[in-house]
């Protein structure tokens, strides 16, 4: 847990948001760079870097292939583990989609456009939103979450999963500190399970796995300006 808020936490967010996006193939040719970042940046303990430093190594060990497998079996096909946020908090509920579009709005009050496959909850979409905003801001945006996130850490921690140590490295950004607690059994999941028609209109269509995610990004609503007018940033 931070004392104070750290100079910095650009890099640090976008490489937690990296680790915790689908393992495309490009992600395994960054796994070292985003380590020597996080050292560089030091806005986490080095105990935690070491551990994500291992994570790193066990992604790169498993290959594409299998990563991508356990990345799906672990977060796509599990409610407790999910990484969208509001499915902690809504479920399934018609309260959700309100909840989507406040977060939406949140973004464009910042001065960025929302452009990505994912919905606007998706924990690396979360994540690279804080990256652009002032330390003190984001370490407040994110303090909102802790409890969810602290949620999907010990739901990681029951499955032994090395992924744990981003979500722990997270809460510390958000100035918490990460502590499993017990958990409910997890019901096996429906097969069949589709999404609600309440949903119609935020759905998560296109995100197929494997290889079908695009990069998280947001665009700048003053970028969208200058490509109307013709005009270059």
């Amino acid at each position: 847990m931070f004392k104070t808020t750290p100079p910095s936490l650009r890099y640090t967010l976008r490489v937690l948001a990296r680790l915790l996006a689908y393992p495309d193939v490009q992600l395994f040719s960054e796994l070292t760079p985003m380590v020597d970042a996080l050292r560089m940046e030091q806005a986490l303990p080095r105990a935690r870097i070491d551990e994500i430093e291992q994570l790193c190594s066990h992604l790169a060990t498993l290959g594409e292939w299998e990563a991508q497998a356990r990345y799906v079996d672990l977060f796509d096909r599990g409610h407790k583990t999910s990484l969208h946020l509001f499915e902690h908090v809504h479920g399934d509920s018609r309260d959700r989609g309100p909840a989507l579009v406040d977060l939406q709005q949140t973004y464009e009050k910042a001065g960025l456009m929302f452009d990505a496959n994912e919905l606007p909850d998706h924990l690396p979409v979360v994540l690279e939103f804080a990256s652009t905003q002032p330390p003190e801001i984001a370490q407040e945006f994110l303090g909102e979450m802790v409890e969810i996130l602290n949620a999907i850490f010990s739901a990681l921690v029951h499955k032994d999963s090395p992924y744990a140590s981003v979500i722990a490295a997270v809460l510390e950004v958000a100035g918490a500190k990460a502590h499993a607690v017990a958990i409910d059994p997890e019901p096996d999941m429906d097969e069949t399970w589709m999404e609600p028609e309440a949903f119609i209109g935020c759905s998560t269509k296109g995100q197929s796995r494997p290889g079908a995610e695009q990069p998280v990004h947001f665009v700048r609503k003053s970028d969208l300006s200058n490509q109307h007018t013709g005009v270059s940033a």
